[in-house]
Order: C-alpha cells, then structure tokens, then sequence
C-alpha cells in the first residue's frame, strides 16, 4: 500500500511538472513570446492617462503635446521591436539616439512598455498635480505587479529595467531638442507680433486674449518624418479687400455662417472638434490619440499593432504642429475676425467661447494659415488610415455624455471623412477662412504620407 501511495504521489508530481514545462518553454519559444501575442491594454491605458493629464496641462497645447506623444511612442515602439519580427527599428535615423541592444533574454512585453512610459511621462510632466503624478505612478505599479505575477519577478525586472534603458535613452535624446524641449513653460517667447506686422492682412492679436503670438518658433522643432524641404505649406489665396476677391468671398462664407446665429448641426459640428480649451478638453492633436484608443478597443488589437499605430500617428502630428507653425509665422495671414471687423461688420465676434469661464469671441492666438485643426486631423487621419484601412468607419464618442457643449458622437465612412468634417468646423466657428480649412488637410495628408514612408516594415 505504501509503495502505489509513493507511486501516486511521484506520478502526480510528474504531471505538475508536465503542466509547468511546457509553460515556461512557451514563454522561452521564440515563436511564442512575440509582441503581437499580448493584447493592446498597457497602450491604450497609458494614452487615456495622457489625454486626461494634458487636458488639464498650461502651455502643451498645440505643439509640446503631440511632441511629448512622439518620444513616448518611439520609445515604447523601439523597446518593443526586437519582439515584432516583421518590423524594423527607425532608430538608426535619427543622429545622436542610441538605443540599448536586448541581451536575447526573454521579456514580457507589456511590462517593458509600461516602463518605458513610466519613466519618460513624468519627465514629460514635472508640474502635473500630485495627482496626476500618483496616477502615473499607481498605473506603472499596477502594470508592474501584473509582470510578476504573469512571469515571475525575475523576468519582470528584466523587462522593466530594458524598457526603462530605452526610455532614458529616448529622453536625454529628446533633451538635445534645443527649441521643442522643455518650451511648454514659455509658449510665447520674446516675439513681439507688431515687429512683425508690415501692413493690412498681416496677422494681429485679438482679444479677449493674451495679445501674444504663441509658438513662433515651433516651425524649428526637430521632425521625425518631414524633410527641411517640406515644412512649409502653400501659398495662400493673395490678399485682398475687393469685394470681387476670393479672399472677401471667403470672409462673407464665414460672416454667412454665423450670423446672426448657428445652426444647430454647424454648433455641433463646431464644438464637437473644438478641442481649443485647457481644462475643457484634451488638445487638438492629442483628439487623434483619442480617436486611435477607440480603434484599438473596437478591434481588440494587439499590441504590436497598437504601438505601431500609435507611433505612426504621434510622429505625424508632431510634424503637422512643425510644418503647421512654421507655415502659419511666414505667411502670418490675419484671422477672420481681423478681416470681417476692418470691412463687413465692426461688431461681428467668432462663435468660439469657454463654457468654464464665459468668455466669448476668442480666436487662437497665432496666424491663421493654415489651419493647425486640419493639418493635425489629416496627419493623424493619414497615420490611422494606413494601418486600419482607408475606409474604415468609425462612430466617435470622444465626447459622449458632455454637458459643457454638445459631444454626442458622430459617424464617419473613413479618417479622412473625420480630418475633413474637423478642418471645416473652424469656418462656421469663425476662426478660419475655407483657404486654412483646405490646405490644412493636404499639407497634414502630404505629412502623414512622409511617416508612411519610413521603412516601419521588413
């Protein structure tokens, strides 16, 4: 008896080990232990977290927040490759950024992901409340303690440390960014916009407003896609106060809009991608971060594609702000408002207002050509499209529930059909000619084609 007890006990205990080999050995099969084998979550939960921290950030909205995006993704992206047989590192594009080589070991990639925003997205965020930054913190732990208990605390700590080694590699890169570093604590620099003003359609601060020009060096933030040759848009319609002009046809069709009042699809349409507002919601670009979190949890994606996505699309509109910024100061083509007061209606104020503080009337303060709205919508539309289709639909519930305007979702046949309904919006809001509106989706299409084509696959 004692001997087929002895004999039971062994024979279990070999089946326990038949149960757990072939676990560790799938974890160590390189087949097995692939990027696209884990499911999108660490990604999509690190991007809601930013677009809640950003929405409430001064000084990162419209450019340091898609530049932020950038790193964080490329970081992310490259920790993650050498696990995604089918892609290629981009690293060896940029000068000066050297990525740390994976030892070969295993790592489990959600955690080094996770590391790799948890350590770069409070440096991204040093006056974030200490709220925010023990947000950041629990959802690092949480990601973290799920590694372990995933993989064991041994390779948990090699992802983590590996993702980190990236991230720091990736940040003291980004810091070498002498223009776009750190520029969210001084958005309006010394420009003096009257220094710059040469005679009438030339751009003027309106009020209510801060009476300064914001961003007027963006156009010098380094891109990841967008060649020198490229960040400057086309020429505007020519200026002109003839009644009989395209220019004045274009101020009417605003003036037209909304006067004496808007409809109620265009005040829909309007404040539905107005995005204009801190504390209100998060930040133009930043709406295409959004728009790709929807996707990933409508598709169930994968998080090989989800960190391919989202670095295609956080380096397109970072090049949209550059090439946005840097066309809007050379052009320096005044707003609406400026035009419409001086020769239609002395009265006449934009349909923009902020339902925290009650101001009304307020146009963005920098030029207005083109459109940042636009080229930032059809960059990311442009990213989005080439990894999901380009006629995919998509209902957006970006702002389903709101109270503070009206957000109820709206359905597109494609990214692009969401990128062109968002450039219009600026013209019934007031704040934008149809000219801004039209060449902001092709030059942002012209720049996430350039992201398109950097060479992502093998």
């Amino acid at each position: 008896m004692r001997l087929f007890r002895h004999f039971i006990y062994s024979a279990l205990a070999l089946l326990a080990m038949g149960l757990l080999i072939p676990a560790c050995k799938d974890f160590d099969d390189e087949q097995a232990n692939l990027v696209k084998n884990h499911d999108h979550k660490v990604v999509s939960d690190w991007n809601g977290l930013f677009l809640d921290v950003e929405r409430h950030s001064d000084g990162y909205r419209p450019g340091p927040a898609p530049r932020a995006l950038a790193y964080l993704s490329l970081s992310s992206y490259e920790a993650a490759v050498s696990g995604m047989p089918e892609f290629n590192s981009v690293a060896q594009l940029y000068s000066g950024l050297n990525i740390p080589e994976p030892d070969g070991s295993s790592y489990y990639w959600p955690e080094v992901v996770n590391a790799s925003w948890g350590y770069m997205m409070p440096l991204f965020f040093v006056s974030a409340s200490d709220v925010y930054k023990q947000k950041m913190t629990t959802l690092e732990n949480q990601y973290y303690d799920q590694a372990v208990a995933e993989v064991g605390q041994e390779i948990a700590d090699r992802s983590r440390d590996y993702g980190k080694a990236v991230a720091k590699a990736v940040w003291e890169w980004s810091k070498t960014d002498a223009i776009g570093h750190d520029h969210y604590l001084d958005p309006f620099g010394t420009y003096d916009w009257q220094a710059h003003y040469d005679g009438i359609g030339d751009w003027v601060a309106t009020t209510p407003g801060p009476g300064k020009g914001m961003f007027p060096d963006w156009g010098q933030v380094r891109t990841f896609a967008l060649p020198e040759t490229a960040k400057l848009s086309r020429p505007p319609l020519p200026f002109s106060q003839d009644p009989n002009s395209k220019l004045y046809a274009q101020a009417l069709e605003v003036y037209a809009q909304n006067t004496p009042s808007l409809s109620y699809e265009d005040e829909w349409v309007a404040e539905f991608w107005s995005d204009d507002l801190v504390d209100l919601t998060f930040s133009p670009p930043a709406r295409w971060i959004a728009v790709a979190n929807q996707v990933y949890a409508l598709e169930n994606t994968d998080l090989e594609t989800a960190l391919y996505a989202n670095v295609k699309v956080s380096m397109a509109i970072n090049d949209a702000g550059v090439g946005c910024w840097n066309s809007k100061y050379h052009y320096n083509v005044e707003r609406p408002q400026t035009y419409i007061n001086r020769l239609i209606d002395q009265d006449w104020k934009p349909s923009l207002f902020n339902p925290l503080t009650g101001e009304e009337g307020i146009t963005p303060s920098f030029p207005a050509y083109p459109s940042g709205h636009a080229t930032f919508a059809s960059a990311g539309a442009e990213a989005l499209a080439s990894v999901f289709g380009y006629d995919y639909s998509l209902t957006d519930r970006c702002h389903e529930n709101r109270s503070e305007f009206e957000g109820t979702p709206r359905t597109f046949g494609s990214f692009l059909e969401m990128a062109q309904e968002n450039a219009w919006s600026r013209v019934p809001l007031g704040v934008h000619f149809r000219m801004d509106a039209e060449e902001g989706v092709r030059y942002g299409t012209e720049i996430g084609r350039y992201v398109n084509a950097l060479p992502w696959k093998k």
